[in-house]
């Protein structure tokens, strides 16, 4: 089976190296060995610990022979691998097309990452607000070398649906569903649901600020991420018909609206088109998170028991967002 990994590149400071040289790569620079001959993990341990004889927890060395198997022996030929861009926007990926791929770069090219494995890189690069929340969750994981859970989304976003495991019956769409019970909520109600949810993601002093029709930001909340910062939100909150796409001259719009020390928030039903997705992040220019109606559903399955009562019965769904 193909599977999809992460490896990182120091929050992006290699990525256009890795890119450059057809590799990905891997740190733990204390071990000098060329590891192209390890066909084990038990055998990483002892190398692992004569490298960090200063490291005497158990668990910090498990943790590293853990990200170094996986690199050596877990990718395989036919896998695919994502590593994040400098600018986390972006998600770069390639495919591991040789086995064994694994070298050792003696040479120095500007990576200190000399533990690698050849790769062929896609010129496309990816869009990581066009995935779905649980994606992007995964992609947030602080290790080096990971699986991504989400496999079939990432190989359908690539044009590889052939390679996706396919149910052998597909009852209905759940997210159209839920979507349907959403759009029966009429303007202000959807506004007020949206502010319910900033709540639920951790939001300080979320407001329903907006006027039906008024087009321009309907919630406001502030992001407090553990006293270390604190984002003021402006948010539009917008019904649109399922299959619709928001043009770039709306989300322009919202942006208009929003003070430069603060960013901004579009949540819909619908979808974005491309341009509107690339003004949301245009340089120069508050940043606009663009959350699309299958995203807007992951959001609310994940904080669900966070929503008011009175909202649950009135979407007339119950845990998992199925109809009751």
């Amino acid at each position: 089976m193909t599977n999809v990994w992460c490896v990182r590149a120091n929050g992006g400071q290699y990525t256009e190296l890795f890119l450059h040289g057809n590799y990905v790569g891997i740190g733990w620079s204390e071990i000098k060995d060329d590891l192209g001959q390890i066909k084990s993990r038990d055998v990483l341990y002892p190398i692992v610990g004569l490298a960090y004889p200063d490291q005497k927890s158990p668990i910090v060395i498990g943790n590293y022979v853990g990200q170094i198997a996986r690199f050596l022996f877990e990718i395989q030929a036919g896998d695919y691998v994502i590593t994040p861009a400098a600018d986390t926007e972006w998600l770069h990926y390639c495919k591991v097309d040789t086995d064994p791929s694994y070298f050792y770069a003696a040479d120095d090219d500007g990576c200190p990452y000399r533990h690698r494995r050849r790769v062929e890189w896609y010129k496309q690069r990816l869009k990581r607000g066009d995935f779905s929340v649980p994606f992007q969750n995964t992609i947030r994981s602080s290790l080096t070398v990971f699986a991504i859970s989400q496999r079939d989304e990432f190989l359908a976003t690539i044009g590889c649906s052939d390679l996706i495991s396919k149910p052998a019956v597909i009852e209905y769409d759940p997210y159209r569903v839920v979507l349907e019970q959403i759009l029966t909520l009429d303007p202000k109600e959807f506004e007020m649901l949206v502010g319910e949810l900033l709540t639920a993601l951790g939001f300080e002093g979320s407001e329903v600020t907006g006027k039906t029709g008024d087009g321009g930001v309907d919630a406001t909340g502030e992001l407090n991420v553990a006293n270390l910062a604190k984002v003021k939100v402006f948010v539009q909150a917008k019904r649109y018909k399922l299959g619709s796409k928001i043009n770039a001259n709306i989300v322009k719009q919202l942006r208009q609206s929003i003070p430069n020390n603060g960013q901004g928030a579009f949540i819909t039903t619908a979808d974005f088109q491309k341009a509107a997705a690339d003004i949301a992040v245009e340089i120069g220019f508050p940043r606009i998170g663009l959350i699309n109606g299958r995203q807007l559903v992951d959001l609310l399955i994940e904080h669900w028991s966070d929503i008011p009562q009175e909202f649950q019965e009135r979407l007339g769904l119950k845990p998992g967002l199925v109809r009751t």
